[in-house]
């Protein structure tokens, strides 16, 4: 006789728990769908757009995400400067205007504008700023004499009372601010930078906070590149500003004519290799938080002769 065939139990498919707010993994842990502290620590590694996305998805995670501390972080990581301390700004609003593609010309001067590049973030940790078109070491200033005075003779002056915290950099090309035809095709290049608090404050927007002339210095003879640097004082020996008067290291070939750019914590530079020229004009603007006020944005342009 044939053996009989064993019975086996009846097929069933196999369904899995439903997914509660709370999930017992065992008898004794219990995972959490909402831990603050876990959701926490993974916002940071998102990206701005990533953050919004996510805090639109339920009010849950839009408490979550829209917290300070959360925006602080992911300003500080992107911008790559350290902790600025103490700021009148909500953190989302400093990196909105950091990363939504904003720069000053956007706000004034817009016919003027041609384009522009970000260079990055800077901080300045004292009050001091050293603003040079002369990239070449030792930076020397002579502190007793007035600011015009230095610009004319060294191309370079020390500014006080510059306002302390993160400081935007940006690479601007402007048409020729001497006239206004359409058809000029005189262009400066502009080392722009602004304190990231800049753009929301009320005395910019307004328009009551404008830019001042410092001084100018005219050379009067062939340019081989236009150079610009800004320098926080108390940082100047630091390796880190070698590494920006450095420049053969990165400003390229003889026949490179792109505009290069160096950044580090507490210093930023620009260079730009000419061809034929007969010299060139530059200029040093800065704008103040109010008549008396803190510097809060620093221009110097340069334009062939």
């Amino acid at each position: 006789m044939g053996k009989r065939m064993r019975r086996t139990r009846p097929l069933c498919c196999c369904v899995s728990p439903r997914l509660t707010t709370t999930t017992f993994l065992t008898s004794r842990s219990i995972f959490s769908w909402y831990e603050e502290d876990l959701w926490t620590e993974i916002a940071k590694l998102l990206d701005g757009k990533s953050l919004v996305m996510l805090a639109a998805t339920c009010k849950w995670f839009h408490c979550i995400m829209m917290e300070d501390s959360i925006w602080k972080y992911a300003c500080l990581r992107d911008l790559q400067v350290p902790d600025p301390g103490k700021v009148t700004s909500k953190w989302i609003n400093l990196y909105a205007t950091a990363f939504n593609g904003c720069h000053s010309y956007m706000f004034r001067q817009q016919d003027k504008h041609i384009d522009w590049m970000r260079i990055g973030a800077f901080s300045f940790d004292s009050r001091n700023a050293l603003l040079t078109r002369n990239l070449i070491p030792p930076l020397k200033f002579l502190k007793e004499r007035t600011t015009e005075k230095m610009l004319e003779l060294n191309g370079c002056c020390v500014v006080r009372n510059v306002k302390n915290g993160i400081w935007i950099a940006d690479l601007q090309l402007v048409r020729c601010p001497v006239c206004d035809l359409n058809t000029c095709d005189g262009t400066m290049q502009v080392l722009d930078a602004r304190h990231i608090e800049l753009f929301l404050s009320e005395g910019y927007q307004d328009g009551s906070w404008d830019y001042e002339l410092l001084g100018s210095q005219n050379e009067n003879k062939k340019a081989d590149g236009a150079s610009a640097g800004i320098f926080d004082v108390k940082h100047l020996k630091d390796c880190s500003t070698s590494a920006v008067l450095d420049v053969k290291s990165w400003v390229g070939k003889s026949n490179d004519w792109q505009p290069k750019s160096m950044i580090t914590p507490y210093a930023v530079a620009i260079n730009t290799n000419l061809q034929e020229n007969e010299g060139l004009c530059i200029k040093f603007h800065v704008m103040k938080s109010g008549k008396s006020g803190d510097i809060v944005s620093i221009r110097i342009s340069e334009q062939l002769l």
